[in-house]
């Protein structure tokens, strides 16, 4: 079923002092650990980069590589499935691991996130950035979404040191800070989660919280989260942060650039959960955020 993406009229900006005073409520959250980020991909295009920066642009890359029936072009998730069943798995990973090669430099802002000892952060793009930025932490694992299809057990994520390393689950729970990649990511083993038959996988048991790991499950019940280069234009990444926010504390907090105006279902999913919304330049935003 196709979705209604008809954009609302262009959201009026707030004002610049109503921005700082929503940018400082967030700050204080932070600082005080009772809100946690959750990381879209529209925060690796804040700075010139060749990661691709949003589904639409991965699409493209897997686009440029094999020929794509007209169905699923611009559509990551149905472009990566149509590579993984014409040309196999192994094609697939190689092709995201060259989107991805060039290593993504963290940002003032995902410095400035790993400065302040946060109990969680979601991360939900592929890149490595915020790995990256918490490089020079102490005491810290990741947590990473796998597909199930290359490996013959029955586990849905993998854990990870500083150095790379795998670790025992069971190391996540005594970490200050948990990086959670639910989709996977470049670094350091290169796990995807994205063709159409990962997330048949994934969704058909999220609804029962099976893909998220206990320790985020226990972490959120004391968080917020503040929703930060995301777009909820498409029913996964609705579903997605719908599943990781579920049971947390609150409140809720998301950024509009006014330069794309939501759509009608991204206007329903955010009075679905509540959140606080403002309406103004993702770019100064994250200026504002990364600032002391």
């Amino acid at each position: 079923m196709l979705e209604d993406t008809a954009q609302s009229p262009e959201l009026p900006c707030a004002s610049a002092a109503a921005a700082r005073a929503f940018i400082d409520e967030i700050r204080t959250g932070f600082r005080a650990h009772t809100l946690a980020p959750y990381l879209g991909a529209g925060l690796a295009a804040w700075q010139p980069s060749q990661v691709p920066s949003s589904p639409e642009k991965l699409a493209e890359f897997l686009g440029n590589k094999v020929a794509l029936p007209r169905r699923v072009r611009g559509n990551m998730w149905a472009s990566a499935q149509y590579i993984e069943s014409q040309r196999h798995r192994a094609t697939l990973n190689l092709w995201l691991q060259e989107a991805f090669r060039v290593p993504f430099e963290p940002t003032s802002l995902h410095r400035r996130l790993a400065g302040y000892g946060l109990p969680l952060i979601v991360d939900t793009w592929y890149d490595g950035g915020m790995r990256r930025a918490l490089a020079d932490q102490r005491d810290w694992v990741e947590l990473q979404g796998i597909s199930r299809a290359p490996i013959a057990e029955q586990r849905w994520v993998k854990a990870y040191s500083v150095d790379g390393k795998e670790l025992p689950l069971t190391a996540a729970d005594s970490a200050r800070t948990l990086l959670y990649k639910p989709i996977g990511s470049i670094e350091p083993a290169s796990n995807f989660i994205i063709s159409d038959a990962d997330y048949v996988e994934v969704l058909t048991e999220i609804d029962i919280q099976s893909p998220i790991p206990d320790v985020v499950q226990e972490r959120r019940k004391s968080l917020g989260f503040v929703f930060l280069g995301c777009r909820f234009n498409e029913q996964t990444l609705r579903t997605y942060a719908r599943q990781v926010s579920k049971r947390s504390k609150g409140p809720n907090y998301y950024i509009v650039d006014p330069s794309a105006p939501p759509t009608k279902p991204e206007q329903r999913f955010v009075r679905e959960l509540d959140m606080k919304v403002l309406c103004y330049p993702w770019s100064d935003c994250f200026t504002m955020l990364a600032d002391a």
